[in-house]
């Protein structure tokens, strides 16, 4: 994970893609009783707080890994790429998943499609609508069209889940169809835009796509073991487009991949500040107001980060 993990980003979720019509949604099955954890109500705003940029530095992580993998193999760095998926695997599935169960992420589906449609509004009507705005001002038109495409996938998504929310609710209608994938491939290259805001404006909108995609991961999962299964499809579509398509597409313009030699370099700089830093931080002021199972999440993560700056280093000098 990389130093721009330290500030706290807005904006969780995009969308993209039509809805279409789908078997009706069933009502039998698991009842869906899922509050958010009592713990997590419990904890002090700030350790909320922290626990949100956390989640957005591993999404972040585990997005920039999975990419820094591809190029590996390009390269014909096989070991290499395996290091970096491996890496990004535990990001996503245990320093996040964790991130989230403390904070409370996982609600009931009714909860995780409000949540959803608050984020996608927010996007669709205010966050990218300005972002592209300003990419025009500083000249940066590829971003600008880039980030209007993405604000109007945005409407599109928020429509589906207000449609999956109202057939949930009400016992009557469909759930949406998940939309169709555009996959985006990004190679090694500089940055495709030259402003500093438009360069900030995608790092802001690559660690929300990210960590959309996480969230809506652990959405569908819950939806699949609350019996329905057609939401549970549409939380894995709209998760794919938000990594496959939107991240992508931002990764191409913020020229995020380069070659393997420096994704590691950058790779290192970022767990060493984790390890040492960023979460010792954060551990100790979760200590300070008695979070004590956030603290000890933080200490147990830095010293997995410490690990896989050591891993990356050598994988690093192996290279010379």
């Amino acid at each position: 994970m990389f130093r721009s993990i330290r500030t706290l980003l807005v904006g969780l979720c995009a969308l993209t893609a039509a809805s279409q019509a789908a078997p009706a949604l069933a009502l039998a099955g698991p009842v869906d009783t899922h509050p958010r954890a009592h713990a997590a109500r419990a904890l002090h705003a700030q350790t909320l707080e922290d626990l949100n940029t956390t989640m957005k530095g591993e999404a972040f992580a585990f997005a920039s890994y999975d990419l820094f993998g591809t190029q590996a193999d390009r390269e014909g760095l096989t070991g290499v790429a395996r290091l970096f998926r491996t890496t990004a695997q535990t990001e996503l599935n245990e320093h996040l998943r964790e991130a989230a169960t403390l904070a409370g992420v996982v609600g009931s589906n009714a909860a995780n499609l409000r949540q959803a449609i608050n984020g996608e509004t927010y996007e669709h009507e205010t966050m990218y609508r300005e972002f592209a705005e300003q990419a025009r001002q500083d000249g940066d038109e590829n971003a600008a069209e880039l980030f209007t495409e993405i604000a109007a996938d945005e409407g599109l998504h928020r429509d589906a889940f207000r449609a999956a929310l109202a057939a949930l609710t009400s016992g009557q209608g469909t759930i949406p169809e998940p939309p169709a994938v555009d996959p985006v491939s990004v190679p090694a290259g500089p940055p495709q835009v030259h402003a500093a805001r438009t360069k900030a404006n995608l790092d802001t909108a690559m660690h929300g796509e990210a960590l959309a995609y996480a969230k809506y991961m652990l959405f569908a999962e819950h939806a699949e073991q609350t019996g329905n299964p057609a939401l549970a499809r549409l939380w894995e579509g709209t998760a794919t487009v938000e990594l496959r398509e939107h991240f992508a597409g931002e990764a191409v313009l913020a020229g995020l991949v380069r070659t393997t030699r420096e994704n590691l370099n950058r790779a290192i700089a970022g767990e060493r500040s984790e390890a040492t830093t960023v979460y010792p931080l954060f551990a100790a002021r979760a200590a300070a107001v008695g979070d004590t199972a956030a603290a000890r999440y933080w200490l147990d993560t830095a010293r997995d980060e410490a690990r896989h700056a050591v891993a990356f280093k050598a994988a690093l000098i192996r290279l010379h």
